[in-house]
């Protein structure tokens, strides 16, 4: 192979993978929050000409990936994905043996419980059961945290090396505003008095009405493989009930750890019942 070749190669090599970047970021536009998106909004927010986004949507409608909305003629994302994304989680172990445990917590607190996973910098939603309550706080499967005030965020970050952890904030990989040396420090802190409690908690921090607790499950080599999530308004959870809803979150992640065959890296006397 000339130099040419290998050049014209190379560049064949980039182009194709800047390509199924921008696809991706595409895709990740959409949220529960806003499921439907027009051409303008998306290009906006992924950097990307209105004639590329179009392109890139108009392969994805032919496969089924997003679909037009009737009315409003914006995108939606397609039924295709489930075909894409369900083989995953059919063999997402966490998942299946999760689920049972999750209805037994939401028939026992009256409020959403959910399965979260980490991707390195954000959680991720792969399972939920709602509320039965008319008022009620959800986290619908695929949605994605990077908020390092969200309770299922503190739950992964507590068990990563506290250099990765200023890492991820300082890069902003973790969204932290008015991140400084003494609230990263203290942020720190209140990881270890997570892992010390068994359960984190976001009392309204990251949206005012909402109260998020979220607790830590292990597989058996004692690693964080996911976390169970218990989000609820705000209105509905006293100090009080707080603790009782903690206790409950973190007696669900044990029974899912032990369902894995999994072991806690907790270790010492019970946590103190606090959840300053």
């Amino acid at each position: 192979m000339s130099a040419t070749e290998s050049e014209t190669t190379g560049n064949g090599d980039s182009k194709g993978a800047s390509v199924i970047v921008n696809a991706i970021a595409v895709l990740r536009t959409f949220s529960a929050d806003e499921p439907l998106l027009g051409v303008t909004e998306i290009a906006n927010r992924v950097g990307l000409h209105k004639s590329t986004v179009s392109r890139i949507l108009a392969t994805f409608e032919q496969e089924h990936l997003v679909e037009r909305d009737a009315e409003t003629r914006r995108f939606r994302l397609g039924l295709g994905l489930i075909a894409v994304a369900g083989p995953l989680l059919a063999e997402l172990e966490e998942r299946r043996v999760a689920y049972p445990v999750l209805r037994e917590l939401s028939e026992q607190t009256g409020e959403t419980s959910a399965l979260m996973v980490w991707s390195g910098d954000e959680s991720i939603c792969v399972e939920q059961i709602a509320s039965h309550h008319q008022i009620k706080h959800t986290t619908p499967l695929g949605a994605r945290y990077n908020d390092a005030l969200s309770a299922s965020v503190q739950v992964f970050l507590a068990q990563e090396p506290e250099p990765r952890v200023r890492s991820l904030l300082s890069s902003g990989a973790i969204s932290y505003p008015g991140l400084d040396d003494s609230s990263l420090d203290a942020y720190l802190v209140r990881l270890k008095d997570d892992i010390r409690r068994g359960w984190a908690v976001n009392y309204g921090e990251t949206s005012i009405d909402e109260v998020g607790l979220a607790a830590p499950v292990f597989d058996h080599r004692g690693e964080v493989v996911a976390a169970v999530l218990i989000p609820a308004p705000r209105f509905r959870v006293s100090q009080d009930r707080l603790q009782a809803l903690g206790e409950a979150c973190a007696g669900a992640a044990a029974k899912v750890t032990a369902r894995l065959g999994g072991r806690s890296r907790r270790a010492g006397p019970e946590a103190a019942k606090d959840t300053k």
